[in-house]
């Protein structure tokens, strides 16, 4: 027999020998389960007998341990546990492969693991980011030294892509959400009588907020996520290590002219949503609250300041340059898989959304400080 069990003060002991591998595998699970069955307090293995384990003899040891220290078990192996369990723990868990790990994931021990792991790949993270703003700030340097660097007709390309398709959507967008803040407004002034005031509100939510954030946060979900796809598929088909190995750089051809297109199309994109959100409050105007197209246009002259509309401008570049970045990143961090892309792109357009908004915050607090 392959597995023997006995029972000696108060414990369990289980010898194991023979071959441990996927031809034996469906005769062993049963007999290894009988031996655990009814077993309280410690059990202990005792591997030292067996001739060969694969991965699958390792699949059935382990998935039974792990049954027994969750439920409280004590788990003991005579002669020190196989590698091959250990082996499966550090592939599941993403470890290095000397990284040591304990019987059981959970306790003091398991969480400082964990932490450290955490901490481990947030340094890295961060290393990795270090490296490629780098290598970006690197590659502008060569480009303002000689122009030809800059590659205008792929700038062009991906001001096209990243600009002119997206102006259906961006104008779609900016007049309904327009509108709809128009409606809102205008139900709610009514009750004061101050109707008029719908087009101040229109105004002002457009052109220093709605028209550029709304427009930054459509850009980042189509070109941040292409970014992070096409970039992450040639680094999946080799084709970046083609570009360096024939004397090019990855980020001089990839990145920076996605950036510099970006950079363009997003401040123009702003302003158009800007003109369709204005365009959307007069028509919401007009039909609910009988405001003229003539004094609805002399109310938004009144109500705009000198940096209303250059508030959400200066904005647009900053918001640009985050969602190019993060996508081109996310893409050269592809390694293995069609699933890692999936991943990274997923993560590239989150991310980017995310830094949006957080500089979107911190813009408004400079502008509150400098009373802008």
């Amino acid at each position: 027999m392959q597995v023997e069990a006995r029972d000696e003060g108060g414990r369990r002991l289980i010898r194991l020998t023979g071959r441990w591998t996927v031809e034996e595998a469906a005769a062993l699970d049963p007999s290894l389960r009988q031996a655990a069955q009814g077993a309280d307090g410690e059990l202990e293995f005792d591997a030292t007998g067996v001739e060969t384990m694969d991965l699958t003899g390792a699949w059935l040891l382990r998935s039974l341990e792990r049954r027994l220290l969750q439920s409280g078990g004590h788990v003991k192996w005579n002669g020190g546990r196989p590698a091959q369990l250990e082996f499966i723990d550090r592939t599941l868990a993403g470890r290095p492969k000397d990284a040591p790990l304990s019987e059981a994931a959970g306790g003091v021990d398991g969480a400082l693991r964990r932490l450290g792991l955490r901490t481990v790949l947030v340094k890295e993270g961060a290393l990795d980011l270090l490296a490629f703003v780098g290598s970006v700030a690197a590659g502008f340097g060569r480009a303002f030294v000689s122009l030809k660097r800059l590659r205008l007709t792929s700038v062009v390309r991906h001001v096209h892509e990243t600009g002119v398709t997206a102006v259906p959507i961006v104008a779609l967008i900016a007049f309904l959400i327009s509108v709809i803040v128009a409606y809102i407004g205008a139900q709610q002034l009514r009750k004061f009588g101050g109707e008029i005031f719908v087009v101040d509100l229109v105004t002002v939510a457009v052109l220093r907020e709605l028209g550029v954030l709304l427009t930054a946060i459509i850009v980042a979900g189509r070109s941040g996520s292409a970014f992070a796809a096409e970039i992450g598929s040639m680094k999946l088909n080799e084709e970046v290590d083609a570009l360096r190995a024939i004397g090019v750089d990855p980020v001089e051809v990839l990145v920076l002219p996605r950036i510099v297109g970006l950079v363009i199309a997003l401040p123009a994109l702003t302003v158009l949503a800007d003109g369709m959100g204005l365009a959307g409050g007069a028509l919401l105007s007009w039909y609910l609250v009988d405001i003229p197209l003539t004094q609805y246009i002399e109310r938004v002259q009144g109500s705009i300041g000198e940096m209303t509309f250059w508030v959400g401008i200066i904005k647009a570049p900053v918001f640009a340059i985050l969602i190019a970045t993060v996508g081109t990143l996310r893409g050269m961090q592809v390694r293995t898989s069609a699933r890692e892309l999936g991943r990274l792109t997923t993560v590239a357009v989150v991310q980017s959304i995310f830094l949006v908004i957080l500089a979107d915050a911190v813009f408004a607090v400079l502008f509150l400080e400098f009373d802008i």
